[in-house]
């Protein structure tokens, strides 16, 4: 792997850090997140998707979909360097690595990995598509169908959420973890990039809002949605 390249294109000022190239989506704030709520010592790289920076070759050697967040660990598996690219993968590897927000037990590991894949299945792809039809492709797009689509879907996967949610205070029941962290950046989203509150009815979502509130609380919540701003 040419990871030089990548080290040219963003030089690290601290090296012996994990370095994060990435930018403030949905996508990124889950794994800024992670690593501020794990207290883990790393250096960000904006990735700047709106002057399409992920497509650069350097970009490349560490994603080939050149889908932001990607991530270096320069202390990876028997210490030496490691290269991560999709997001969810992310978050198990750097719960696995601390031993935090990630269950230890085989039935807890299951149930983590599932709604992981959940989210990265469902949520991110659905979520999204509805912002694109709804926020930022009203000039390309006057065809009512893809954002009514696309609305029924986010709705549907809220109700989900929300019956999901009326049972467990969070998504792997009693303790906040890394499937927290990968679904409500995008739940926040809804409204703080997209201001689709009315549009998707959310105040009807009375479980998912009060998860919601209480996940976006935390401090490390705050900081991450300002890392990698471009």
């Amino acid at each position: 792997m040419q990871l030089h390249l990548v080290k040219e294109r963003w030089p690290a000022q601290f090296p012996e850090r994990i370095q994060l190239y990435s930018m403030n989506t949905p996508n990124g704030i889950k794994v800024a997140l992670a690593l501020e709520e794990m207290n883990l010592a790393y250096e960000p790289h904006t990735i700047n998707i709106l002057e399409g920076e992920q497509h650069d070759e350097a970009f490349k050697v560490i994603n080939p979909n050149s889908k932001i967040p990607a991530l270096i660990d320069p202390k990876g598996p028997d210490y030496h360097s490691i290269s991560l690219m999709e997001s969810c993968a992310i978050l198990k590897y750097l719960g696995e690595k601390t031993g935090d927000y990630i269950p230890l037990d085989k039935a807890g590991k299951s149930a983590c990995d599932q709604w992981l894949f959940f989210q990265a299945g469902h949520i991110g792809p659905m979520f999204g598509q509805f912002g694109h039809f709804y926020k930022y492709a009203t000039d390309q797009c006057d065809h009512p169908y893809p954002l009514e689509r696309y609305r029924q879907e986010t709705r549907r996967l809220l109700a989900v959420l929300e019956k999901h949610l009326s049972r467990h205070e969070y998504m792997l029941g009693e303790s906040y973890s890394i499937v927290d962290m990968a679904i409500v950046p995008w739940v926040d989203c809804l409204t703080r990039f997209y201001d689709a509150g009315e549009a998707l009815q959310l105040a009807e979502f009375n479980s998912v809002n009060l998860w919601q509130g209480t996940c976006t609380k935390r401090p490390a919540y705050h900081r991450a949605l300002e890392v990698c701003s471009p």
